[in-house]
């Protein structure tokens, strides 16, 4: 089982990932999945990754950020009818890899305070919970340490 991370660079390529994952995300608890949302993000560094499965589906989104030594990520969730495939791993291995090749010390993930299915993934990858709250309290930082 693999997935593919393609990173979107263009407008279009935004478009095209937001297009065709409205009907997945646009009530993900993770994220405000709205195209201006998306647009923010990427304005404010954020990398979108289309993530895709063997057979070319988008099942997730993923977003990465390097900043100050850390690489900031979060995702939405998968689409229903792929969960429990053990996609959420290899996107958790994605960006270790993507951490590691650009020498980051640690990595921070946000979540939403409520998605107990994250914290349960966070914590088997060795993920810890912080204190740090953002969203009006609404999203929280998980933080895993390099070495």
């Amino acid at each position: 089982m693999t997935l593919e991370f393609t990173p979107a660079k263009k407008t279009k390529e935004i478009e095209e990932i937001y297009n065709y994952t409205i009907d997945a995300f646009s009530d993900s608890p993770d994220f405000n999945w709205t195209l201006d949302e998306i647009k923010k993000e990427v304005g404010e560094g954020w990398v979108l990754y289309g993530v895709k499965n063997e057979e070319g589906e988008v099942v997730a989104a993923a977003f990465s950020k390097y900043e100050d030594k850390s690489l900031l990520t979060k995702n939405t969730g998968l689409k229903i009818n792929h969960q429990g495939a053990g996609y959420s791993h290899l996107i958790k291995e994605f960006f270790e890899k993507e951490a590691k090749s650009q020498k980051a010390k640690r990595i921070f993930h946000y979540c939403r305070i409520d998605n107990f299915r994250m914290y349960s993934l966070n914590e088997s990858h060795g993920y810890k919970k912080t204190h740090r709250k953002l969203n009006d309290g609404q999203v929280v930082e998980w933080e895993k340490k390099l070495k």
